[in-house]
């Protein structure tokens, strides 16, 4: 059991958890509920009592089971309210229940015309005002920010907390639904984001009323955090996005075990200085603590801290899937695709029904190049259920694999029209179309995946690589720069920077680039005890800088006509085909050198990643053999010797050519040089 947690303690959050799970399905909120209820069953087990449940004393004569205290009503007015109104809740709930959101709404608020679909207004109107909120003050203003001029009143009757906010969540989706149905098929002509909830300006200024009655009247403290936290969601969709964190701040005081709200509040921190500026706003309990860890996963955090603050989790909640699939997310981002797949194996021997973050074990798995596996994972999805956002990303994935994108594309897309906000489907969209040739709908589905995630480096760097395809370096070299501030420790997004700059004729800002490229590898390669005793894998040893990087900085710097420095990293690209000879000088540049193979997000390799050095040592050096880089750098070694009268380095370098069987005739002609020049020499003498 973690540090300082007792029974007691557990029992308190048994309760708080059931609490949480009960409320969140009354009031419709199922994921959340979900989400607690699963919780719950991970819960430490504690005994309650020393009955024996095969012991022959009956049910009736065990002691009676406490009862939880958070379940009983704590404000009287409230309690009285809720009575009051139980039929009528029943009823809306019901129609809650079969969808018809419209009819739930009008049980507790009067009864309105749904808005007028934008395709059955008049052609003829010569000014339409936009019903949703807009850019500057006219959206400040309907949406929590700065009132012009008039009071803004409660227009709501008297009702209990609950039941408004079942009516006015009910008017929300209502208006989601009508959105999707006017936008009609992904990145179709109506899909430009041009379609929005009609309901959003009204909902926000009757809340906005409603709280401040609340406010005038000082029955704040009274407030059950339910109402804040969908005040919050109608300002984030307003991108009114520091009141909307200011409001879902209050609904976590209010309500800490809501994880709809923790997950909102995500949503909105893109960095971790807006993570470390938040966290000092947040109560102090444990669902702070998970909601650190989900973020820290969300911004690629893999730190010892994170990994830390996980297996102490996992010691109090020891079964429990969401904290596994954290886990194997941290893997995954850092890219150890066998451990991670290793336990999204387990989840789904433990779970085979469940189908949450499948479609990112089905990610690795493309990048392992498991087809086998990624075949029996789809078929386990399907049979699940086959019109769910993440089994259509799984067997997608699959047609992928199988290099048919056309029928790939036709997955995610499904995936969209299911779910338009489903991250993952507007990414590998995006990939497809790449693989395609289609670079117009690959950044169109990029966008939109950064529209739904800005977090998602993946798609920023498929926006550079669309791009660059175009020759738009400057935009190319924009979203890399995007990308490579999400994954500062990612040595591909630096490469692509450097390349960019290189391409824009700017060499200096480039080799700076690719210097950062060869350092960022070793934040992967950390076998130290600290990082085992947390919980990460041990890292894979490798200490060779990547060639292919090394020969582009010796070129620019051949470009800024600084021959010596050009000559001293082509020495250097020439070293990594054995290993440099004292390893321990370089422990600063270690590199990844299979980053080029395994990045799923970037160039959607399907072959698998490489094993790290099966020594029995495995510090010692393993070299990349003769590849065409080093060969290139050879050969430019040997000219360089030439020109500088080193006749026997280069006629020791262009022999190793012609053994390699690389650049064999431009060998053949530099030791040819070689001779004349030796001949040359002799007679003179």
């Amino acid at each position: 059991m973690a540090a300082g947690f007792t029974e007691d303690n557990i029992r308190d959050l048994r309760y708080r958890l059931e609490d949480a799970s009960i409320k969140c399905s009354e009031r419709c909120l199922y994921q959340s509920a979900k989400w607690a209820a699963e919780m719950l069953d991970s819960l430490l087990p504690i005994n309650e009592y020393d009955t024996d449940p095969d012991s022959p004393m009956g049910l009736a004569d065990a002691l009676p089971m406490p009862s939880n205290p958070y379940l009983r009503p704590q404000d009287p007015l409230e309690a009285r309210l809720e009575a009051q109104e139980a039929h009528k809740y029943l009823l809306a709930k019901t129609y809650f229940d079969t969808r018809e959101y419209d009819r739930c709404a009008a049980v507790f608020l009067p009864p309105t015309m749904p808005p007028v679909p934008i395709s059955t207004t008049s052609p003829n109107s010569k000014s339409k005002q936009p019903l949703t909120p807009q850019k500057g003050k006219s959206r400040m203003s309907a949406f929590g920010g700065v009132k012009e001029g008039t009071s803004t009143r409660n227009p709501y009757p008297a009702l209990s907390q609950k039941s408004l906010f079942l009516a006015l969540y009910a008017k929300y989706i209502s208006g989601e639904k009508r959105k999707d149905e006017e936008t009609e098929m992904v990145l179709g002509p109506a899909d430009g984001g041009l379609a929005a909830n009609r309901e959003l300006p009204d909902l926000a200024r009757g809340l906005e009323g409603w709280l401040m009655e609340r406010r005038e009247k000082g029955m704040e403290g009274r407030n059950q955090g339910w109402l804040e936290y969908l005040y919050g969601v109608i300002l984030l969709k307003g991108r009114n996005e520091e009141e909307a964190k200011k409001w879902l701040i209050k609904s976590v005081h209010l309500n800490p075990f809501h994880w709809g709200a923790w997950q909102e509040l995500n949503d909105l921190l893109t960095s971790t200085e807006d993570l470390k500026q938040v966290v000092d706003l947040l109560p102090q309990n444990i669902m702070t603590l998970i909601f650190h860890v989900y973020c820290s996963q969300e911004l690629y955090q893999a730190t010892d801290d994170t990994y830390q603050a996980l297996s102490e989790l996992e010691t109090i909640f020891p079964t429990s899937a969401f904290l596994k699939t954290q886990r194997a997310l941290l893997y995954y981002h850092s890219k150890y695709f066998e451990e991670a797949s290793h336990i999204f194996t387990e989840i789904l021997i433990s779970s085979p029904h469940r189908l949450d973050s499948l479609d990112h074990y089905s990610n690795i798995l493309y990048v392992m190049g498991a087809r086998p596996q990624l075949a029996f994972v789809a078929q386990v999805a399907t049979a699940t259920d086959k019109f769910r956002p993440e089994t259509c990303c799984v067997v997608g994935n699959y047609y992928s694999l199988k290099s048919e994108h056309e029928k790939a594309v036709m997955y995610f897309r499904r995936a969209l029209t299911l779910d338009r906000n489903f991250l993952s489907a507007w990414t590998l969209m995006g990939h497809e179309y790449v693989e395609m040739k289609n670079t117009h709908a690959a950044i169109e589905s990029y966008r939109r995946a950064v529209d739904v995630n800005r977090k998602d480096y993946r798609a920023w760097y498929g926006l550079g690589q669309a791009y660059e395809v175009l020759d738009m370096s400057f935009y190319a070299l924009f979203y890399y720069q995007r990308a490579a501030a999400l994954r500062p420790y990612d040595p591909k997004m630096w490469q692509a920077v450097g390349s960019c700059y290189a391409k824009m004729e700017r060499p200096e800002q480039g080799i700076k680039a690719l210097k950062r490229a060869l350092v960022a590898g070793s934040y992967y390669a950390s076998d130290d005890a600290s990082s085992q005793l947390s919980g990460m894998p041990p890292g894979p040893g490798r200490k060779i800088l990547d060639p292919e990087t090394l020969h582009q900085i010796a070129m620019l710097y051949e470009r800024l006509e600084e021959p010596e420095e050009a000559a001293a990293y082509m020495e250097l690209t020439l070293q990594q085909e054995s290993g440099p000879p004292n390893p321990e000088g370089e422990e600063e540049g270690s590199s990844d050198n299979d980053d080029d193979d395994n990045d799923d997000s970037q160039h959607r390799s399907r072959r698998p990643r490489k094993s790290p050095p099966n020594d029995d040592d495995e510090d010692t050096w393993h070299g990349t053999g003769v590849t065409a880089t080093t060969s290139k750098a050879r050969l430019w070694l040997a000219r360089w010797a030439l020109r500088n009268g080193d006749l026997e380095r280069a006629d020791q370098l262009a022999g190793e050519l012609c053994q390699d069987g690389v650049e064999v005739e431009e060998a053949k002609a530099l030791m040819r040089d070689v001779r004349a020049r030796r001949e040359g020499a002799g007679s003179a003498g």
